[in-house]
C-alpha cells in the first residue's frame, strides 16, 4: 500500500487545484500571544521550484510557542501562518521541481538541502545556504512574495520555510522530503501521523545524540527540558544502539550508563522514566545550582549535556554540568532572545566545549528518509511523544496544553 493510495482513496484530487488559487481554512495570528483566529484565507499556486502541499497532521512546537509569543521584537510579522512540523501530501509543484509529483507523501523541513550550494556539498554540515533555517524570513525565495492572502487580499506572511497551520502551504522544494511508507508495519494513517514527528522535535533530538555529539557507549548524560527534543535524545539511548542486539544488556543503549532529566515541572518525570531517564532534578526543589548538584551525582560532571529548553540561564548550568576537561555541551533549544551566550571565553580553558545542532546535523532531503525508514521499523518508539490529538479548529486549546506542560505533541488534524 503505497502513499498515493492516499490521493486514491480521494482524499485529495490535484487535477481539481492544479494552477488555482485555493481558498482554505488556517490560523492566523494577528500579534504576539493573542489567540489564533482560525479563518478561511487564500493560497497560491506554487511558482518556480516550489510545491504546494495539502496538510494532513500538524503539531505544535516549541518553537511555534515562543515565537507566537514574540518575545524578540526583530523577528515579529504579523498577520503570519506558524507551524512547521507535519505530514502531507502534494497538491501541485511549480515549474523546474523533478524530485516529486502530485499525490507524493511528505513532510515539510524547516532546515532545507537544495543539493548545490558548497553547503550542502559538504559532509560536515547541514547548512543550506539559500534555504536553511532562517527565523527573520517571512517571504518566498523566489520573488521576495507571499503565497498566503487574506479573503481582502492582505498578505500574510511565512514562518520557518514551512507555515503548517494551514490546509495548504506553499514551500520551497529544498524543504520538502518524500517519504515513502507501506502498511506492512501498521495502520496507514497512523504511521502518516507519526511522520509528523519528524518535521522537527524527534529528528532535532535524534539527531543531536546521534551526529552532533556522537555520544560513546558507558558515558554519562544530562538533559536540561524534557519535552519533545528532550525525551528524543533520551530516547535513543534508550532504544537502539547498533552495536549490541540486546538493548536491555546495552543499557539505554547509545551507550549512556546514567541520564539525568531536569525540567521545572515534575509531572513530566513519570512519562521521561519510560523513556529512559534514570535521574532526575527539578531546580525549584533545591537552592543549589543544578550543575552542583549534577557534579556530586557524577564525580565531576556529565560527558554531554544537552540544552533542550531555549534558556541562556538553563544553557549556563547545562555548560558547566559538563565534567572539565572533556564535556560537550550540545545547544538544541531555540532561543529567540537577542541576548548573548552566558560564556566567558576563558571558562573554554578548562576543557569544556560547546556546540550548536540544528536539525540533529541531518540533511534533509537526503538523510531524513532513512531514519523515517528507520522510525516505521521502531528504532524510535513515535507514538510515546504524542499524548494528545485535537481537530484543527482546536489549535488554542492545543497551545494551552503545551504551555501549561500537559502535553509533548497534539497531533492536530483537519
Amino acid at each position: 500500500m503505497a502513499s498515493s493510495v492516499v490521493v486514491a482513496n480521494g482524499n485529495l484530487n490535484p487535477n481539481d487545484t492544479r494552477g488555482k488559487t485555493i481558498t482554505c481554512k488556517a490560523a492566523v495570528a494577528y500579534g504576539p500571544g493573542e489567540p489564533f483566529v482560525v479563518e478561511r484565507i487564500l493560497v497560491h499556486p506554487p511558482q518556480k521550484i516550489e510545491v504546494r502541499i495539502k496538510i494532513l497532521f500538524t503539531t505544535i512546537c516549541h518553537t511555534d510557542l515562543t515565537a507566537w509569543q514574540g518575545e524578540n521584537e526583530a523577528r515579529r510579522a504579523y498577520p503570519r501562518i506558524f507551524g512547521h512540523e507535519a505530514s502531507g501530501i502534494v497538491e501541485s509543484v511549480g515549474e523546474g521541481v523533478s524530485d516529486m509529483n502530485e499525490g507524493d507523501l511528505v513532510v515539510p523541513i524547516f532546515n532545507g538541502e537544495c543539493g548545490d550550494c558548497k553547503y550542502c556539498k559538504c559532509e560536515k554540515t547541514n547548512k543550506c545556504e539559500r534555504f536553511g533555517v532562517d527565523a527573520m524570513k517571512k517571504v518566498m525565495v523566489s520573488d521576495g512574495a507571499t503565497r498566503f492572502y487574506t479573503m481582502d487580499g492582505k498578505p500574510i506572511f511565512h514562518f520557518l520555510n514551512t507555515s503548517t497551520f494551514t490546509e495548504y502551504t506553499v514551500v520551497d522544494s529544498a524543504c520538502i522530503v518524500k517519504i515513502h511508507i507501506d502498511g506492512s508495519n501498521g495502520d496507514l494513517n497512523r504511521n502518516i501521523k507519526r511522520l509528523t514527528l519528524l518535521s522537527c522535535g524527534v529528528s532535532s533530538g535524534v539527531g543531536a545524540a546521534w551526529n552532533t555529539a556522537d555520544v560513546h557507549f558507558g558515558s554519562t548524560v544530562a538533559v536540561f527540558g524534557l519535552g519533545v527534543v528532550g525525551l528524543a535524545v533520551s530516547e535513543i539511548f534508550h532504544y537502539y544502539w547498533p552495536p549490541f542486539q540486546k538493548v536491555a544488556e546495552g543499557a539505554r543503549a547509545r551507550g549512556a550508563s546514567r541520564i539525568i532529566g531536569v525540567d521545572i515541572n515534575s509531572d513530566k518525570f513519570i512519562k521521561a522514566r519510560e523513556m529512559g531517564i534514570t535521574d532526575f532534578i527539578n531546580p525549584k526543589d533545591d537552592e543549589r545550582p543544578v550543575y552542583e548538584i549534577i557534579g556530586e551525582m557524577t564525580g565531576g560532571g556529565v560527558h554531554y549535556s544537552f540544552e533542550c529548553a531555549g534558556n541562556l540561564n538553563v544553557l549556563r548550568d547545562a555548560f558547566l554540568s559538563a565534567h572539565e576537561g572533556w564535556g560537550l555541551t550540545v545547544l538544541v533549544g531555540i532561543h529567540l532572545s537577542p541576548k548573548m551566550l552566558p560564556i566567558h571565553p576563558m571558562e573554554l580553558f578548562h576543557g569544556r566545549r560547546i556546540v550548536g545542532s540544528n536539525f540533529g546535523g541531518i540533511k534533509g532531503k537526503t538523510q531524513l528518509p532513512h531514519f523515517a525508514k528507520e522510525c516505521m521499523n521502531g528504532v524510535v518508539k513515535l507514538d510515546d511523544f504524542i499524548t494528545h490529538e485535537l481537530p484543527f479548529k482546536e489549535i488554542n486549546q492545543a497551545f494551552d496544553l503545551l504551555t501549561t506542560g500537559k502535553s509533548l505533541r497534539c497531533l492536530l488534524h483537519f
